[in-house]
């Protein structure tokens, strides 16, 4: 398969989650029906997907969609029958352990194909995002400019090595896969920049995978138009890991050093200030 229709075909995939992003934010009725149709195409995965951890990806986002639109549904302030807990704080730690669990889930399938780097990588990942006490929200719906999207304050740098990590987690996993899985994970920082909004990213995130999943569980339709399987090298993959790992320690130095001086600088106020 030649680069150039392997990219073409990536560049049209690419538009169709740019659009899928913005009628997923700003449409209920278009989110809310993708969940329906992403659980009613459950006998289909029978047919695609084989292996343990396919199923486990799938089912970790697929099923989860719906409670993560269930949630935006519940706070939009057009519903009066809804749950009033959904309002409340717990959901965001449903999403927020949801989001450990997919990477986890990666994980140890790096483990399991020695791809160790990567996989300390994950780990580092998880210790560093953000809790959803102060970070995680529900925006608010006037219809306009803001649509009850789930927010997330994830920094910028966590959101480039998630990318570089998936990536590389991708690469070793199935390689012939990695061209649209880079799609998906070039879109949502795409989408931020054009919006200008970081806290977008884990929406855009949620929405890419769950339509990448939900075709590859139903029909494979990357394979003939994006298969990427002649991209592969052990050792680029290793050097990869290498690199990934490196920055990903920089990072949890700089992570470290900041969470230690805000917790300094709130304990220096509580006594000498008394706040």
């Amino acid at each position: 398969m030649s680069l150039l229709s392997i990219f073409v075909s990536m560049v049209f995939y690419m538009l169709f989650l740019f659009l899928f992003l913005e009628y997923s934010r700003e449409k209920q009725e278009f989110y809310k029906w993708f969940s329906i149709i992403a659980i009613c195409s459950f006998p289909l995965w029978f047919l695609n997907i084989d292996s343990w951890f396919r199923w486990a990806k799938t089912i970790s986002i697929l099923i989860p969609l719906c409670f993560f639109n269930f949630v935006r549904i519940s706070n939009d302030g057009k519903h009066k029958q809804v749950l009033k807990s959904l309002k409340k704080k717990w959901p965001m730690w449903i999403l927020y352990f949801i989001l450990i669990l997919n990477i986890v889930e990666a994980m140890i399938q790096d483990m399991n194909a020695s791809n160790y780097f990567n996989a300390i990588c994950g780990i580092i990942l998880c210790i560093t995002i953000p809790l959803p006490t102060n970070h995680w929200r529900i925006g608010k719906n006037d219809g306009k400019n803001t649509f009850a999207e789930v927010l997330a304050d994830l920094p910028l740098a966590w959101c480039l090595l998630y990318v570089t990590w998936n990536a590389a987690f991708v690469y070793g996993e199935n390689i012939a896969y990695f061209a649209s899985s880079l799609c998906i994970l070039i879109v949502p920082q795409i989408w931020m920049f054009y919006k200008k909004r970081v806290d977008f990213w884990l929406m855009a995130r949620v929405y890419t995978l769950a339509v990448h999943l939900l075709i590859r569980a139903s029909y494979d339709i990357f394979t003939p138009v994006m298969d990427s399987s002649a991209w592969y090298s052990a050792s680029f993959l290793y050097y990869w890991g290498g690199i990934n790992l490196a920055f990903h320690v920089l990072y949890l130095v700089y992570w470290f050093y900041k969470y230690r001086n805000k917790d300094y600088v709130l304990k220096y106020s509580e006594k000498y200030y008394g706040y």
